[in-house]
């Protein structure tokens, strides 16, 4: 199981994100990832990151679909993929009903009918080839031409079954977040292993993003989750999630504990079928800088 870092931008200058993504290239890290949360634009960003750095993947965790026409993210993620020398993973997902719907304005009604169309357009396009589409919900009429922006890994954020079913049909596969470790093991890995198998395609890639903390004082940190995060858990698809796990909220599904209780949790989310870790550690500077030895100590290339 490979094993990156999440860029945590809120609040913090672009030089600083470059700044940590070069902090965790030199420590080791396969990869870098930002998420698009109402701050810097997260593609733009990581082209900047891809640009500053060497030797470290860049992905998105998730960038959402709905304000961005498939023509226009088609065009964004090949120009990033070329601007990074083809080191993207690009994270989509259709994100939650009052964002999409208390923000964007947009119906947020049959959003995996959505994203099947989304996707029938978009992966054409990554791939440069020319669409004429006319559907239920898009439009779209043409095709992108960015020289040396190859395909870029495609991933989608699924949790649910519908979900899970279209990335193993259309795309390379999942990442997730607030999602523990029987919920990998017994739902999110067979479900899109199985969908992937129905469509002829790979086995998938499955990305789990988790805070990370080597501590004497799990019990503090799991509660600086839980009430900072505590909107998630009131979030349709990760109530379902934090319920099959059979916990109350986020804060429980934080990877927490002394050194060799975080190994142990690390390595069964690879005994799951989990692909790739991305990892915030949290906590003092010291229990980020001992989370930080573990991780990269943990991070396997994948095999060839």
């Amino acid at each position: 199981m490979r094993v990156g870092i999440y860029l945590d931008d809120q609040g913090r200058s672009l030089d600083a994100v470059v700044a940590a993504a070069r902090d965790g290239a030199k420590a080791g890290f396969a990869s870098a990832w930002m998420t698009q949360f109402g701050g810097w634009d997260a593609l733009t960003a990581l082209a900047v990151v891809g640009r500053e750095t060497s030797g470290i993947e860049v992905g998105t965790a998730v960038v959402p679909t709905y304000p961005r026409h498939p023509l226009v993210l088609a065009s964004q993620a090949l120009t990033v993929q070329a601007a990074v020398g083809n080191r993207l993973t690009l994270g989509i997902g259709v994100s939650h009903r009052p964002i999409v719907e208390g923000q964007f304005g947009y119906s947020f009604d049959r959003p995996v009918a959505y994203l099947r169309e989304y996707l029938s357009v978009l992966v054409p396009l990554l791939h440069g080839e020319s669409v004429t589409h006319q559907g239920a919900s898009l439009t779209a009429v043409g095709a992108v031409d960015v020289p040396g922006g190859k395909p870029p890994s495609l991933l989608i954020g699924a949790l649910g079954p519908a979900m899970l079913r279209t990335a193993g049909e259309f795309a390379d596969g999942t990442v997730t977040t607030w999602t523990g470790p029987a919920t990998l093991a017994d739902h999110i890995v067979p479900t899109i292993t199985r969908a992937a198998s129905a469509a002829g395609r790979p086995d998938p890639r499955v990305v789990a993003l988790s805070f990370v903390c080597v501590t004497a004082d799990a019990d503090a940190r799991r509660e600086w989750v839980a009430q900072r995060f505590a909107m998630v858990g009131q979030l349709p698809s990760y109530r379902a999630v934090l319920d099959r796990e059979g916990v109350d909220g986020p804060g429980e599904t934080v990877i927490l504990g002394d050194e060799a209780s975080v190994e142990r949790q690390i390595r069964r989310l690879a005994s799951a079928g989990v692909t790739e870790l991305v990892a915030q550690p949290i906590g003092s500077a010291r229990e980020q800088a001992t989370a930080t030895d573990l991780l990269v100590a943990l991070n396997t290339p994948p095999a060839g």
